[in-house]
C-alpha cells in the first residue's frame, strides 16, 4: 500500500544527513549543473510545487543494498528507514545546497566540474517573484567571483562583513537559526537605517518560505514487490533513463543478508559480471571490445535471460513451474543462490559458444548475425552440457543456427522465440524426431539474394561467413583458404566483385550491383588490385601470385564463381551462376532437401 503526505523541507534534510532516508543501491549518481541546482533554489524560496518524491519503506521481503545520498555523511552505518525511488536530483541538490557547510560539487554548462556556494540576493529577493531566478547567485568554491580570465575581481565574499555589504545571504545555514541570527545582525549593523527594513522584507518573503517550504511525498509499504518497485521506478524516475534489471538485482543481491551472514561481505554482481564477461571477450572477441565498455557486445541482460531460461527449465522439469521463460519478472525473481550456482555454468557454456562461433567462421563483433541468438544457445548447452558434442548433435546445432540467421528468424521480438527454442532444441539434440519451429519454419526466397546488401542483414553476414567456412581462397594471400584466425591480420572484408566504377558505364544488365551475389571475402591487399574490368584486374593478380591461370581458377571457384564469366566481364552470366550457387551453399546449411527457387511459383508461395 502506498501513502502520500507532506513533510517539511527541514524534516526531509535532516533525514538525509542522519542516514534515515537513503538510496538504493540502483541508483545513479547525482549529476544536476549548476543553472538547475540555481532554479530549484528559486523553486523553494517562492514556495513553488517541487513536484511529489517517493520513497519505499524497508524492513520488507524485498530488501536492496542502501547508500547515502551524495554529500550525506551520518555517524556510524546507520540503517535507513525510507529509500528514496524517484526525487534524487532535487533532494540532493537542496540538501548540498541549503545544509552542508561545504561548497556543492556540481557543473557547469559545459559539465565541466567545478564547485560552488549559492546565496540570495536580498534586495532582489524582495522584489517581484519572476524576478527571483537572478536573485539566487553561485560563486566559486573560495568565494570570489573572477572574470577576465581570473585576473579582475568582480565580488569577494569571503568573509561575513562582505556578503554583508554586498546583501548577498548565504544559503547554507538558512536552517541554521544561531547562524541566521549572527548573520542577521552584522547586516543591519553594516547600514542599520537600510537594512533594518529590508531583512524584514527579506525574512517574509524568502526565509520563513524555505522554513515552510513542504516535500509532497509517496510512501510505499515494505511489502511492495519487486516487480512492482522496478515499474513504479521506471514510470515514475524523471531522469529518462530506463531502469536496468541488472542493476535492481545488484542492489538486491547486495542486500541478501543471508549471503552477508554466510560470508561477512555483500555480493558485488557487477565484479562478478566483469570477470566473467573481461575472461570471454578476450578469449572471444566476437562478444565485443572491452575498451568498448562491459556492455558492448554481450550484455549484462543477454548474461541473465540465459540463466533465467535455463533455471526456469530446470523449475518446468521438477513441475515447479509452468514454462521456459525470461522475461523481466523471470530475471528480476531470480534468486541470488540461483544465479551463483548457474553464473559459472552459463559462462562455460557462453565460451563453448564462443568455440561454436568460430567453427561458423564468425569471430568479430561486426561479422555476428544476431547476438540474441546466442542467448537460448548458451542456455541449451548449459542444460545438456557434453551431449551437444558428438557429431549428429553438432550437425544438428548448426543445422538451427544457420537456419536462424538465413531465414532471419531473430529480427524481432525474441523471448518468445527463446522459450520455443530452447523447449524444442534440446529434445531433438537428444535425439527426438521433431525439429525445432526455427528450423521447421525457417524459409530462404532466390529472390532475397538480390536485396541483401548490407550488414543490416543477418542473412548477409551469415552467407560471408559461409563462404570463409567453405573455404574460401584471398585472391592475394593464396597459400591455404582463408580461416578465423587470418581475418584480422589481412584485413578480410565484404569486397565488391565487379567494382562500382565498372558499372559507370552501364554494364548492370539491369541486374543488382550491390548485393551479396557481388560481393565475397577478401583481403585488403586483394581489394587495392580490384579496379577496372574484372579481366583486367585478374591478369594483374595471377601475374603478382606467381601462379598459373588455372591454378588461380580453381581460387575463383571456392568463393563459387564462374572464372570464364569473370574473365570475360560477363555480368550477367556471373550474376546468374553465382545466385545459383550461394542458393546451394544457403540451403545446404539450412538442411533443406528443397530448393524453393525450383519449386512452381504457386508451392514456393
Amino acid at each position: 500500500m502506498a501513502a502520500l503526505d507532506n513533510v517539511k523541507l527541514k524534516d526531509v534534510l535532516a533525514d538525509v544527513a542522519s542516514g534515515s532516508l537513503q538510496l538504493p543501491d540502483f541508483q545513479r549518481n547525482w549529476k544536476w549543473d549548476d543553472d538547475r541546482i540555481r532554479a530549484i533554489i528559486a523553486t523553494v524560496t517562492l514556495d513553488y510545487p517541487l513536484g511529489v518524491v517517493m520513497t519505499l519503506q524497508t524492513g520488507g521481503a524485498t530488501r536492496f543494498r542502501s547508500r547515502t545520498l551524495t554529500g550525506a555523511r551520518p555517524d556510524g552505518d546507520p540503517a535507513a528507514d525510507l529509500l528514496l525511488l524517484d526525487g534524487q536530483q532535487r533532494l540532493t541538490s537542496l540538501f548540498q545546497a541549503l545544509w552542508l557547510d561545504a561548497p556543492v560539487e556540481t557543473a557547469d554548462s559545459r559539465s565541466k566540474p567545478i564547485q560552488r556556494w549559492y546565496y540570495v540576493d536580498i534586495a532582489k529577493a524582495v522584489g517581484p517573484s519572476a524576478d527571483r531566478d537572478e536573485a539566487i547567485v553561485s560563486v566559486p568554491a573560495d568565494k570570489v567571483l573572477r572574470t577576465d580570465f581570473n585576473r579582475t575581481v568582480v565580488l569577494d565574499l569571503s568573509s561575513t562583513e562582505a556578503e554583508c555589504a554586498a546583501g548577498l545571504f548565504p544559503l547554507h545555514f538558512v536552517f541554521d537559526a544561531q547562524r541566521v541570527n549572527e548573520w542577521k545582525k552584522a547586516y543591519i549593523k553594516a547600514d542599520e537605517d537600510r537594512n533594518w527594513d529590508l531583512w524584514g522584507q527579506f525574512d517574509e518573503a524568502v526565509l520563513q518560505q524555505v522554513r515552510a517550504f513542504q516535500v509532497p511525498m509517496i510512501r510505499l509499504g515494505a511489502a511492495t514487490s519487486m516487480d512492482a518497485v522496478c515499474a513504479v521506478f521506471e514510470r515514475v524516475n524523471t531522469g529518462g533513463v530506463p531502469l536496468n534489471v541488472f542493476e535492481l538485482l545488484t542492489a538486491t543481491y547486495a542486500g541478501d543478508r543471508d549471503y552477508v551472514d554466510q560470508t561477512g561481505d555483500y555480493y558485488q554482481l557487477p565484479e562478478v559480471w566483469r570477470e566473467i564477461k573481461q575472461a570471454l571477450a578476450s578469449k572471444f572477441p566476437v562478444f565485443g571490445r572491452i575498451e568498448s565498455g562491459l556492455e558492448n557486445g554481450l550484455s549484462s541482460i543477454d548474461f541473465l535471460q540465459a540463466i533465467a531460461l535455463v533455471r526456469t527449465w530446470e523449475r518446468k522439469q521438477e513441475g515447479l513451474g509452468a514454462t521456459v521463460s525470461c522475461k523481466r519478472r523471470d530475471l528480476l525473481d531470480l534468486p541470488l543462490a540461483d544465479f551463483v550456482r548457474l553464473a559459472p555454468k552459463l559462462a562455460d557454456a557462453f565460451a563453448w559458444v564462443g568455440d561454436f562461433l568460430e567453427r561458423q567462421c564468425i569471430v568479430r563483433p561486426a561479422d555476428l548475425p544476431y547476438k540474441t541468438q546466442l542467448v537460448p544457445l548458451a542456455a541449451v548447452r548449459a542444460i545438456l552440457d557434453t551431449a551437444m558434442d558428438g557429431l549428429g548433435a553438432e550437425e544438428k546445432t548448426e543445422q538451427w543456427y544457420w537456419c536462424g540467421v538465413l531465414g532471419e528468424m531473430y529480427g524481432g521480438s525474441t523471448e518468445t522465440r527463446f522459450t520455443k527454442d530452447v523447449e524444442q532444441l534440446v529434445p531433438w539434440i537428444a535425439q527426438e524426431e521433431r525439429a525445432p519451429e526455427t528450423v521447421t519454419e525457417a524459409f530462404f526466397f532466390a529472390e532475397r539474394l538480390d536485396t541483401l546488401t548490407t550488414r543490416n542483414s543477418a542473412a548477409y553476414k551469415g552467407i560471408y561467413a559461409l563462404l570463409i567456412k567453405q573455404g574460401a581462397v584471398d585472391w592475394h594471400h593464396t597459400d591455404a583458404p582463408l580461416s578465423p584466425g587470418r581475418l584480422d591480420e589481412y584485413g578480410v572484408d565484404i569486397r565488391q566483385i565487379f567494382p562500382k566504377t565498372w558499372f559507370r558505364r552501364g554494364n548492370s544488365q539491369g541486374l543488382p550491383t550491390s548485393s551479396i551475389v557481388n560481393k565475397t571475402p577478401l583481403s585488403y591487399r586483394a581489394a587495392m588490385d580490384m579496379t577496372g574490368a574484372p579481366s583486367s584486374y585478374l591478369s594483374t593478380m595471377i601475374a603478382a601470385s606467381d601462379t598459373r591461370p588455372e591454378w588461380f581458377d580453381d581460387i575463383l571457384t571456392t568463393h563459387l564463381i564462374d572464372p570464364d564469366a569473370l574473365r570475360e566481364n560477363d555480368y550477367e552470366r556471373f550474376y546468374r551462376d553465382r545466385s545459383k550457387q550461394l542458393q546451394d551453399l544457403v540451403h545446404s546449411a539450412m538442411g533443406k532437401k528443397t530448393m524453393l527457387r525450383d519449386l512452381p511459383e504457386d508451392d514456393a508461395r
